[in-house]
């Protein structure tokens, strides 16, 4: 994810405890959604997870670019 940020996300990781709440509830909800599809869960449930991994994702690119920026 964000090949462009690998630098500052290793930086990031385990120093900045925003940071790694966002990614860990991204990788945790990509986890999950990954594991619905295995057990052939119904489409509203996979939806809505994909919803919510996208809007960490989407803050997570925020957060990134904002760091980028104020440097």
């Amino acid at each position: 994810m964000f090949p462009e940020y690998r630098d500052l996300i290793t930086a990031l990781k385990g120093k900045d405890a925003h940071f790694d709440k966002l990614f860990d509830e991204h990788n945790k909800l990509d986890k999950k959604i990954k594991h619905l599809y295995d057990e052939s869960t119904p489409d509203n449930t996979l939806i809505r997870l994909k919803k919510e991994r996208l809007q960490l994702k989407d803050e997570l690119k925020h957060y990134l670019s904002s760091k980028v920026n104020n440097r």
